[in-house]
This record gives C-alpha cells, sequence and structure tokens, in this order.
C-alpha cells in the first residue's frame, strides 16, 4: 500500500460517494481473513492501515496471564513487560506479526474488497433511485427477449417485462423503445430488480397524469381506473374546480390530449367520464356510451338497475359483456341492465313514466 493508493480511495469517496474510512475498514476486516487463511494460524489478530501513509501493518493480540496454556493466544506477565512496561494481568498485548509478502496479498485483497464496495455502493443509488419510481413511468429499449419476459435496458439497469403484461395488440423486437408501468422494485442479492408492464391500470392513469396539466396540477382528479388493456378503458374524473370541466380537459381541443395516449397504447378505446357522488348519476356516465333511461340503486346488495333503451341495450352491455364488466369495475356496483320492453315485462312500468337521464361522458375510438 501507498500514498497512492490512499488518495485512489479519497478519488473514490469524491466520485462514488463511498467513505474512504468505511472502505478502509473493509480493507482491514478483509485482510483479517487473508492473514489467517494465507499464513494458516488461528491467532487473533489486528490489522492497521495508516490513513495518511498507507503502510499496513499486523498485530497479534494475546491476553497477558500468569501462566500461558495457549502460545497463540496468551503470553506471560513477564514478557508482555519486553514489549510494553505498563502490561498487566488480563490486559491484550499486541506484538507486530506483518509477514515480508504481505503486501501483495495486501494489494489483491484490497482490490477486490474495493470492487465489492463499489458495486454495493452502485446497486444501492440505483435501487433508491428506482424505489422512488415505483408506479411511475419510464422509457426504455428492448434488449433481449426469452420464453418468459422481455429485458428493458433503462440506462443503469436492465428490467424485466414479463410476457403476460404486454397488451395483446404489442409487437416488440430488439432496439424498440418502449414506455411501461413499473409495479415493483426489489433489492436482490444480484442487485436491484426493477418489473414493469403495459396492461397495468396505473399506466393509463400516469399518461393522462402526464399528458393533462389539470391533473397534474390537481385541479382534476382521477377517480377510478378500469381497463382491459388493449381493448378499452374506462377512466372516471372529477374537477374541485367547478369552472373547469374534468371530461374537456381530458379530451383536449380537437381530441389532441386523449388521442396522445390512445396511440401510446395502440388504438385502445377510451371512455373518459364524469365522477359523481350520486350512485345514479355515476353508474349511467359510467355505461358510455350507451344512454340511460333510469338508474334503480339497491344499497343492501351494492347494485344497481339500469334501464336503456331498447335499441341501446347491446351497447350498453357491449361486445362479449365488456362495456358493463368495465363499468362495474369503474364504480366498485354490481350492474343489471335491462332494457325498456324488459322493464315493463317485469316490472310493469309503462314507458311513459320513463324519462332518459343526463348523462356526461366522452368515449374516444
Amino acid at each position: 500500500m501507498s500514498m497512492e493508493f490512499i488518495e485512489a480511495l479519497a478519488e473514490i469517496e469524491r466520485e462514488k460517494g463511498i467513505s474512504k474510512d468505511i472502505l478502509l475498514e473493509a480493507i482491514e476486516a478483509a485482510l483479517i481473513s487473508s492473514y489467517k487463511r494465507n499464513f494458516n494460524t488461528a491467532q487473533n489478530v489486528r490489522v492497521d492501515i495508516n490513513r495518511f501513509t498507507g503502510v499496513i501493518k499486523v498485530y497479534a493480540r494475546k491476553t497477558v496471564v500468569d501462566e500461558v496454556l495457549d502460545p497463540r493466544l496468551e503470553i506471560s506477565v513477564e514478557a508482555s513487560r519486553e514489549i510494553n512496561p505498563h502490561y498487566t494481568l488480563d490486559d491484550v498485548a499486541e506484538i507486530e506479526v506483518t509477514p515480508r509478502d504481505f503486501g501483495r496479498i495486501a494489494a489483491q485483497t484490497a482490490k477486490q474488497v474495493v470492487t465489492q464496495r463499489i458495486r454495493e455502493a452502485e446497486r444501492g443509488l440505483i435501487y433508491n433511485a428506482f424505489i422512488d419510481k415505483e408506479e411511475d413511468i419510464v422509457n426504455g429499449i428492448v434488449q433481449r427477449q426469452d420464453v418468459r419476459n422481455l429485458f428493458i435496458d433503462l440506462g443503469k439497469v436492465e428490467a424485466v417485462l414479463p410476457l403476460t403484461e404486454l397488451m395483446p395488440t404489442d409487437k416488440f423486437k430488439h432496439g424498440d423503445r418502449v414506455k411501461s408501468f413499473i409495479t415493483k422494485v426489489e433489492n436482490t442479492t444480484k442487485g436491484p430488480q426493477i418489473f414493469l408492464s403495459r396492461t397495468h391500470p396505473g399506466l393509463l392513469k400516469r399518461l393522462f397524469e402526464l399528458e393533462v396539466p389539470e391533473i397534474y396540477d390537481g385541479v382534476v382528479e382521477i377517480r377510478s381506473v378500469a381497463r382491459e388493456a388493449g381493448f378499452r378503458s374506462k377512466i372516471a374524473v372529477h374537477s374541485r374546480n367547478p369552472e373547469v370541466d374534468p371530461v374537456g380537459s381530458c379530451v383536449g381541443q380537437k381530441g389532441m390530449r386523449v388521442q396522445t395516449i390512445v396511440t401510446e397504447l395502440k388504438g385502445e378505446k377510451i371512455d373518459i367520464v364524469r365522477w359523481s357522488e350520486s350512485v345514479e348519476e355515476y353508474v349511467a356516465n359510467a355505461l358510455s356510451p350507451s344512454k340511460v333511461i333510469e338508474v334503480i340503486v339497491y344499497e343492501q346488495e351494492k347494485m344497481a338497475r339500469v334501464i336503456v333503451p331498447d335499441y341501446q341495450l347491446s351497447l350498453a352491455i357491449g361486445i362479449k359483456g365488456q362495456n358493463a364488466r368495465l363499468a362495474a369495475k369503474l364504480t366498485g356496483w354490481k350492474i343489471d341492465i335491462k332494457s325498456e320492453s324488459q322493464a315493463e315485462q317485469e316490472y310493469g312500468r309503462p314507458k311513459s313514466a320513463m324519462s332518459t337521464m343526463h348523462q356526461d361522458s366522452v368515449s374516444i375510438d
């Protein structure tokens, strides 16, 4: 070791943020193991690295006793006082035992320790950087693919995007740029592991937050999201300012804002609906683009029976029940949809007694 080594540690401290003293303590601990392994000894030793010159010394530590039973661990009072006249019983005497060729072993050990600590520190920095981005959007580049995952280069780390978390419309190849949602960040023995998704409802929510300034500023709130990735989504929004239209803010002038999101999601259809404290109004809005005549709420069952015009029944239910299913997810209520004719037949309500409810929503294809 030398002054150059100490200066190199100081440079690492400046560049990597790893304390020089912590590195030196780690090297000293590692050198104790190296000394015992290379010189086949079981005695207690202490390794000292001079913080200014880099000079390394090894000291055997022996307890001062009246009668020596194990010379590797003990030293007599008389022998200890030849080293230092102030030693007394039960003191620990230190005797320098630095081997002649210990410098070579020390250099190898120090290099391994420093490399390992730098790697650990960099992993820690990466983990801390990405744990703050959990449930956020990141951009990356497709590096490779195996039978289960896409591996995405995020710059300092490679993230995992399971194939099950891809939208049906997603087709990526090596070198393609991918915008994904961070679902989980784990700190493992191999370093930080980051898991991504393209199907998570959080991706849609974050895209709106990035695209709509009113949402980013907190004027418009996203109250609920329901998504069948790659096909159709519904998002319920509410404005804290009565003068700001939440649906219009999300749609944007000539639909530009929402169209940007639709393009990012490869044509996924998006229904933007106004959230309401009134369950009747909220459920009616959630069934967009279908028109709703009446909503009857059953609080105890948390179920809403919805009556729609005859010609709107298939639209309200949607292909394979998708529209009704997403509306139920969005509102958290079970929804039973009936046509006017069915309602008249089952409940005896004449059509003239029904009036169409006002709905506030927009559907983007």
